[in-house]
């Protein structure tokens, strides 16, 4: 965990040093880029790796790193539907979590979802639903629930020039898998609200809930975030940097405190 901050840093530093010749140049396209990325079922390529850091977790004071490789590809189905497949790889860095001076180290389980989505917008308003599949792709005992799981997903939102605000939820349970693991039954809540400027720059707060029914526990963050565009080269990029707050969870998880950075390659067409 030791290269953790200095990766947190790296993420600031780029943030910040966001071209202002490009911001001033491309204002426009600029704002309208950072809106489509706040859009979950934009019409857009990208490929997000977002990096969760966590400190002072259960009774040994453990910290976990949880790097998120979540490439979003649309497919146009016709003039009007799109579908947006998303995907979420966790790689998972923890330590002092399952035992006191226990490491663990590997991928982490899957979530692949499908939006059935409008290809355009109406009045600002945007919507997808689809199903939502947990895939045990853990290479460890501890990273990985050792369950197949299917659900579905839904998002409701709402967009004008430089504002996005709305929801993604979803609901997933298991249906085969290690029959000696705890059965999945949980709900994930994401509401979000974005500002975007016309340098794209922007603020970005948002909330991540997980109900999980099984245990009848809520894990609750709060995540407000500064937000970029700019480029490396030829290639857009977009930056996200903000601490990931927690408010509830079980005391064996529960963190003290945390932090989010997010690095993504946008594929404009």
């Amino acid at each position: 965990m030791g290269g953790t901050k200095s990766k947190i840093q790296l993420f600031i530093v780029l943030l910040c040093s966001v071209n202002v010749s490009y911001a001033q140049d491309q204002a426009q396209n600029a704002q309208q880029l950072a809106d489509k990325l706040s859009n979950p079922v934009a019409s857009l390529i990208s490929v997000p790796f977002q990096t969760n850091v966590d400190y002072g977790i259960g009774q040994y004071n453990g910290s976990k790193l949880t790097l998120n490789f979540q490439p979003v590809i649309p497919i146009k189905l016709n003039s009007n539907l799109n579908l947006i497949t998303r995907y979420i790889i966790p790689v998972v860095d923890q330590r002092d979590i399952s035992g006191e001076g226990n490491g663990e180290f590997g991928l982490a389980d899957a979530t692949l979802s499908a939006f059935f989505a409008p290809a355009n917008a109406k009045n600002g308003l945007m919507w997808g639903l689809g199903p939502a599949f947990l895939i045990p792709i853990g290479t460890n005992d501890f990273l990985s629930t050792k369950k197949w799981g299917v659900g579905p997903t839904a998002l409701i939102i709402k967009q004008a020039k430089g504002l996005t605000y709305g929801f993604l939820v979803n609901q997933l349970w298991s249906f085969a898998g290690d029959k000696n693991r705890t059965d999945i039954n949980q709900l994930f809540f994401q509401p979000f609200f974005v500002k975007n400027y016309k340098s794209g720059a922007g603020l970005n707060i948002q909330s991540e809930m997980t109900f999980n029914w099984q245990i009848g526990a809520v894990t609750t963050f709060l995540m407000p975030a500064i937000t970029g565009i700019t480029k490396l080269g030829k290639q857009t990029i977009s930056l996200v940097v903000g601490p990931r707050i927690p408010l509830s969870g079980p005391t064996a998880n529960k963190p003290d405190f945390g932090l989010r950075g997010v690095l993504t390659l946008v594929f404009p067409k």
